[in-house]
């Protein structure tokens, strides 16, 4: 199998405000297909959102909204300066910051948001990931 993070689908209760908040955190919502799903390209990735009852009827398993899912996604920055303006963006976009900026125990500097959905994004800036121009990191 190749190696490759091609989409990652969030299930949200209410589609019209998850993407209201994307949209307020800079992403662009994809125009092609938007009939009760919103596409947002994130460099090689796709975030998308999607019903959390249709998702999980999709993918054959019970739905409603339990705790926690045992799940975030990451988002790497350039700079410690960074880390601080994303989560700042995702409180006015209304997202709720779920740990604020600190020193991370393996030296660099993260903090978690979670959006309107509650799923949850740490913010990251660690310096044995390097960034590329694409926006790629490599594990050292």
């Amino acid at each position: 199998m190749e190696q490759r993070l091609s989409l990652v689908t969030l299930g949200v209760d209410d589609l019209g405000r998850a993407v209201r908040f994307y949209e307020a955190m800079g992403l662009r919502r994809n125009q092609s297909i938007t009939e009760g799903v919103a596409f947002f390209q994130m460099g090689g990735i796709v975030l998308g959102l999607w019903s959390r009852d249709q998702l999980a009827a999709d993918a054959g398993v019970p739905g409603g909204k339990g705790g926690f899912s045992g799940v975030s996604i990451a988002y790497n920055t350039r700079s410690e300066a960074e880390v601080d303006e994303i989560l700042a963006t995702a409180e006015r976009a209304g997202g709720r910051i779920v740990k604020p900026a600190q020193r991370a125990f393996w030296g660099g500097w993260y903090g978690y948001f979670a959006d309107t959905e509650g799923h949850l994004w740490e913010v990251a800036h660690n310096p044995d990931f390097p960034i590329a121009e694409d926006g790629s990191i490599s594990l050292p």
